[in-house]
């Protein structure tokens, strides 16, 4: 009883330290010095190079641009580009006002720069907007170019107050079951047509056509380009894409309403964002805040995203495509983030394949994400997920888990109820390893807090590639749902507090490997830790207030391979 009651105090300083530990923001990095932003880091990082744009500027007025959203500016924005390309770069300036246009083609040495007030909205016509060869979704294809658009440059910025408006609403299909009753009647009467069973409206009958032959946005098959024209309204681009550009910096402005994702620097090396919101409505298809793919070098901090799928996403290129191109997104930094609705606050995945390595993320806040912390990837991915750092987070109102490893996405995860005895079957299918097969390891979180979720974490890997070397220190869970472990390898966790309200507290199945040290429920009497999978092997508790009498095993799980200290 006394050990007990003696457990209770360290855990109450334990949630004390840890809850002063994540709220604090006595280092938040000042707007006029970014030099912290490199402080602590785990790994060898080159500072952040920016870009250096020359003191000449012009206004887009003096090149015939119109304000008020009648008149299309295209031509203007094109000219003065131009004019202060050809004067050795510079900035271009956009005064407050409601500037309508087609694409912007950026050139290296320019800033975009926005005023207060400053609001360019892209055209709503299909017709502004070429097929280009891209990337998307991590794969070659043809695609809309992006209403920003820029390739293979030096130095570029787009900075100010302003607002960047993609019109996405033109583009995007929409779910009648994200709208209310009259929403939809509203949406159906402005046009478009309607799938056939009714229940998903898209803006012409050439988008409604591209879907029947894509998966996962994506037209699959050996295609011409007379094909995608075809199809082409259902191609919709990336708000803003940013491909094998070298000192890019997004500073400053507002990013919303993009057609699919709204900020995509590909390939790029030395990339800076801050002080930018990122939004786009909740029910908004493949609508992104910020997918980083096979980038080095990048900072992103003090930046509030609010959008409709994951917000902060490193992708690395899908399947043979990006083993191919070979390029991780490595050496990133995120600090000072706040996610307000997302399917992901932080995610890594799917599209992973030339591996992601060397990630700091610290001192952000997710609120409402459908996950918090999201790792995602599947057989034929491939690549190698390794040396990520995440600490710092606060969480609330999750409604899956605020700790998601998956590598079976899109596939049929082994997951059973946390609730059924029955034993997990084990003739799971257990692929040979080869170069398809992800790889997830080296991964430490620390002070990490969740007040509200369904479940607390799930950790699960691949039964021929387990997930491996996962720290998780100093956290406080607090969800209907316990943990739950899945063909996993030297996972870690110390000074935990789990609180939930419903089935077991830890569910083991398949995993070897497992410490776990100070952990406490609050109600260690009725604990409950379910111990499954003739795999599992080498589970270790230490200094926990419960007994083996708290653990049940499946029958297939040896009891030998327990030990609570």
């Amino acid at each position: 009883m006394k050990k007990h009651k003696r457990l209770i105090l360290i855990n109450s300083i334990i949630i004390s330290f840890i809850f002063y530990s994540c709220v604090s923001k006595s280092d938040t990095i000042r707007s006029d010095d970014y030099s912290s932003i490199y402080d602590g880091l785990e790994f060898s990082m080159e500072k952040v190079r920016e870009p250096v744009i020359p003191e000449y500027s012009v206004s887009i007025t003096g090149f015939g641009a119109v304000p008020g959203g009648q008149t299309i500016n295209t031509k203007a924005f094109a000219d003065a580009i131009q004019n202060v390309s050809d004067k050795g770069g510079g900035k271009v300036i956009v005064p407050g006002g409601i500037w309508l246009t087609g694409p912007i083609i950026l050139k290296s040495n320019i800033d975009l720069h926005l005023e207060s007030g400053a609001l360019i909205l892209f055209s709503r016509n299909f017709d502004d907007y070429p097929l280009i060869e891209t990337s998307f979704e991590g794969l070659e294809t043809w695609r809309c170019i992006s209403p920003l658009y820029a390739f293979d440059l030096d130095n570029i910025a787009i900075t100010g107050e302003g607002i960047i408006d993609g019109s996405g609403d033109a583009w995007r299909p929409v779910k009648k079951s994200k709208l209310t009753d009259s929403q939809w009647k509203k949406l159906v009467n402005s046009g478009g047509v309607l799938n056939e069973d009714k229940n998903v409206w898209y803006p012409s009958e050439k988008a409604l056509k591209g879907v029947e032959g894509s998966i996962m946005n994506v037209p699959v098959g050996n295609l011409s380009k007379e094909d995608f024209e075809a199809i082409k309204d259902f191609l919709r681009p990336v708000m803003i894409s940013i491909v094998k550009c070298r000192n890019v910096l997004l500073d400053g402005p507002t990013f919303q309403n993009s057609p699919a994702w709204n900020i995509h620097p590909l390939m790029c090396e030395n990339v800076t964002l801050r002080n930018l919101t990122v939004k786009n409505p909740w029910y908004s298809q493949n609508g992104d805040g910020l997918d980083l793919e096979s980038c080095k070098n990048a900072v992103i901090y003090n930046c509030n995203f609010d959008v409709g799928d994951d917000a902060i996403c490193f992708k690395s290129g899908k399947n043979e495509t990006g083993r191919r191109r070979g390029m991780p997104t490595e050496n990133v930094i995120v600090k000072e983030c706040i996610v307000y609705h997302g399917h992901g606050g932080f995610v890594v995945g799917s599209e992973m394949s030339g591996g992601v390595r060397n990630v700091h993320i610290s001192s952000c806040t997710f609120m409402g994400t459908d996950v918090g912390i999201r790792f995602k990837s599947t057989r034929g991915r491939g690549g190698i997920v390794e040396n990520i750092y995440i600490s710092e987070i606060n969480m609330t109102d999750i409604p899956t888990e605020p700790i998601h490893f998956n590598l079976y996405y899109g596939g049929s995860a082994p997951l059973p109820d946390p609730e059924d005895k029955v034993a997990v079957k084990t003739e799971k299918v257990i692929s040979p390893v080869s170069e398809e097969t992800p790889m997830f390891r080296n991964i430490h979180m620390k002070n990490i807090v969740c007040k509200g979720a369904a479940r607390a974490a799930i950790l699960q890997g691949l039964p021929e590639m387990n997930l491996s070397n996962v720290t998780i220190e100093d956290v406080i869970l607090e969800a209907d749902r316990g943990m739950e472990f899945f063909d996993s390898d030297s996972i870690r966790l110390k000074n935990i507090i789990i609180k939930i309200t419903k089935g077991p507290l830890i569910s083991i199945t398949d995993t070897k490997n497992l410490t776990i040290e100070k952990l406490s429920c609050g109600k260690e009497k009725e604990a409950k830790v379910l111990v499954r999978g003739s795999r599992t092997a080498n589970i270790r508790f230490k200094e926990v207030a419960f007994t083996m009498e708290n653990l049940e095993f499946d029958g297939l799980a040896s009891e030998e391979e327990v030990v609570i200290e």
